[in-house]
């Protein structure tokens, strides 16, 4: 599937703004099932200085400074992206979960490098009732595909979408207390679980494209970030769960950037110098599919 990306972040300040420093993850990946074929970053007021570069993760990051008084900043982000249906080796799938264990596997490629995934993050404690929680999908020497499948179907199960319970900071035991949250969390506490057990997993930002029901037009700009998360694999490769939607990403999905957790990839950050006492953020989003 081929698509067309738009996202635009907008900041509004009740003052000038004389100085803003900002880090943006707009700019899709480029992996085995995902080929990015164009990118416009534009930025308003025009920066002063901006560059790209890719962070440790590999994930595109746009740096820019902003030094005009503005305020309103707007960072708006075009993308071309053609996107395959993953594809998983059987015989990784079928790996008892205990030897997908990255540091049980030093031999493989990136081996090394997954295990940081399988650490605490900021957001991402890993507590007893995690731990505890995910021990009912890890029985002993269960195919790591089937483990970790069942613990997605039962944190979509258990856990209710709701856009009030939680914050952009809430932490495991937050969405363990509210038994809900939004994707954000829901894959915070994916990781949370699997990396209890020594399973590596990665944060994923991206975009779900989404199909309007029956009979109605698609609304430009309605569609909104998605999250989810990614487990590696004993091959090397790795499984990308979406615990919000109850499946396996596949190719509606246009995946941005990967971390630790939500605070290595939101889509835009930053340090702004001003007077002002409110300020407003205001973001649309739209995936729309080409011919």
């Amino acid at each position: 599937m081929r698509y067309r990306v738009w996202h635009r972040t907008t900041y509004t300040y009740d003052e000038d703004v004389s100085n803003s420093y900002g880090i943006a993850h707009v700019v899709p990946r480029t992996s085995a099932f995902q080929q990015v074929e164009s990118v416009d970053v534009r930025i308003e007021p025009t920066p002063a200085d901006t560059s790209r570069s890719a962070d440790y993760y590999g994930n595109t990051v746009t740096y820019f400074q902003v030094t005009s008084p503005h305020r309103t900043l707007v960072v708006d982000a075009t993308s071309e992206v053609e996107v395959s249906l993953p594809v998983h080796s059987p015989a990784a799938l079928a790996t008892p979960w205990e030897q997908a264990r990255p540091a049980e596997r030093p031999g493989v490629e990136g081996a090394w490098r997954a295990v940081d995934l399988a650490l605490p993050s900021t957001l991402v404690d890993q507590t007893r009732q995690a731990h505890d929680y995910a021990a009912a999908s890890l029985v002993p020497g269960r195919p790591v595909g089937e483990a970790v499948t069942d613990l997605m179907h039962r944190i979509h199960a258990d856990f209710t979408y709701d856009k009030g319970a939680t914050t952009v900071t809430s932490r495991i035991d937050d969405v363990f207390a509210q038994r809900a949250g939004v994707c954000q969390d829901f894959a915070h506490l994916t990781l949370a679980c699997l990396r209890s057990h020594g399973l590596a997993v990665g944060y994923v930002s991206g975009y779900l494209a989404t199909t309007p029901p029956p009979g109605r037009e698609r609304i430009v700009g309605a569609d909104a970030s998605h999250a989810w998360a990614a487990v590696w694999l004993p091959d090397g490769t790795w499984l990308a769960l979406d615990p919000t939607n109850d499946q396996w990403v596949n190719d509606r999905y246009v995946t941005v950037a990967w971390g630790r957790d939500y605070k290595d990839v939101p889509p835009v950050k930053g340090i702004i110098y001003t007077d002002a006492k409110s300020s407003t953020l205001d973001v649309q989003v739209d995936v729309a599919p080409l011919v």
